[in-house]
């Protein structure tokens, strides 16, 4: 009994393991596998550039930025917490980490026959072995643990440093690739007539005169256009399958009310600004520019009766009467692109947070809204 209360107590004192439930995934790696992305999307801009479609490729390698950015965010968001954890499990363990230390001092100056010595004889100096032979494992278990965790912290604090030049050369790449997708989108809608022909005055007018995104939306249906696609494809089997127009989380659903208790017949999706926007589904565009408070608007006939409408973005590309394929880029969130150091900053400060912006979206049907959430993949937002 004797024999079990003294290990028990010196197993006890030597407990410096982190006793939190660690996620599965390494913020370590997780921001290494994001710069890589970064590099990759890199190499795949030089190639964009001079590719047969080059709004397509352009468009995919800002996604390519976009998505690396978004990746070493969250590494970043991840390994800050981790180190804060880390940290203040250390604190909190300060007395036990600090016998320890004695203790392995100890086994460091006392040579092994003086340790097995003890006073009352043969017996007590079996029972002493027997002792250090169970308790040296445990010891050399938490030591191990300890040098492990040490290891973990000094690897966080380092993915500081390096994150930094990434994030620096991640940020100048997207800035550059949004630029030359927004010269190749100038070039290809110059080249390509509409296929579609609308009354561009009677949009102003109706423009002009609406108080209402949903007076406007309603106006817009009663101004025909000419033609049809050339292979029209059926909306409403794609109930379900749209994806977003960007990637981002919901933050307000389908009539439900704002801070000001108004309420609005779509859904607000926030972003990270400057996101690259883009058709959910091939579609006419019926209209694009300002309108109202909403910022900059573009509305798609993805076929007659519905309308897709996206509000509140900072530029807007293609003109009216333009056929735009799913996928294409209809325009970028509005803000301004966040620093290297704001990411940092971010990730360092539990309070701090880079400035999300706003879409709205709306999906009309003969000319009632209906709620966007049954028609785009957003189980998990």
């Amino acid at each position: 009994m004797r024999r079990a209360s003294f290990i028990t107590l010196v197993c006890a004192m030597l407990a410096v393991t982190v006793s939190l439930a660690w996620a599965r995934s390494d913020p370590v790696f997780d921001a290494r596998r994001a710069a890589e992305e970064l590099r990759a999307a890199t190499r795949a801009l030089s190639d964009a550039k001079q590719a047969r479609d080059r709004v397509r490729a352009l468009s995919n390698v800002v996604k390519a930025y976009e998505d690396g950015l978004r990746a070493m965010r969250q590494a970043l968001r991840q390994a800050a917490i981790k180190e804060r954890a880390l940290k203040l499990e250390f604190r909190n363990r300060r007395e036990q980490l600090s016998r320890l230390l004695g203790i392995l001092q100890t086994l460091e100056k006392a040579s092994t026959p003086l340790l097995l010595l003890h006073p009352s004889g043969p017996l007590g100096t079996a029972e002493a072995g027997q002792i250090l032979t169970e308790v040296t494992p445990a010891l050399n278990r938490k030591v191990a643990d300890l040098r492990a965790r040490l290891s973990e912290l000094q690897a966080l604090q380092k993915l500081q440093k390096t994150a930094l030049a990434d994030l620096k050369d991640g940020l100048k790449g997207v800035q550059e690739a949004r630029v030359a997708l927004a010269e190749a989108i100038g070039r290809r809608t110059r080249k390509l007539p509409p296929r579609f022909a609308s009354d561009p005055e009677k949009i102003k007018k109706l423009a002009r005169n609406s108080d209402t995104l949903t007076k406007f939306a309603s106006g817009l249906s009663d101004i025909p256009i000419e033609g049809v696609p050339e292979t029209p494809q059926d909306f409403s089997a794609a109930k379900g399958k749209l994806p977003l127009p960007v990637y981002g989380t919901i933050l307000r659903r389908f009539n439900e009310a704002d801070a000001s208790g108004v309420r609005h017949p779509g859904i607000v999706i926030s972003a990270p600004p400057v996101s690259l926007v883009t058709a959910p589904f091939s579609a006419t565009v019926r209209y694009v520019g300002p309108l109202l408070d909403y910022g900059n608007v573009i509305i798609l006939e993805p076929q007659p009766g519905y309308l897709i409408v996206l509000a509140g973005l900072g530029r807007v590309y293609g003109k009216v009467g333009q056929v735009v394929s799913a996928g294409d880029p209809v325009g970028l969130m509005r803000g301004e692109n966040p620093s290297a150091q704001d990411f940092l900053v971010e990730t360092s400060d539990a309070n701090s947070d880079i400035r999300q912006e706003t879409l709205y979206i709306e999906i009309r049907k003969n000319r009632t809204p209906v709620d966007p959430a049954a028609w785009f993949e957003i189980e998990n937002r």
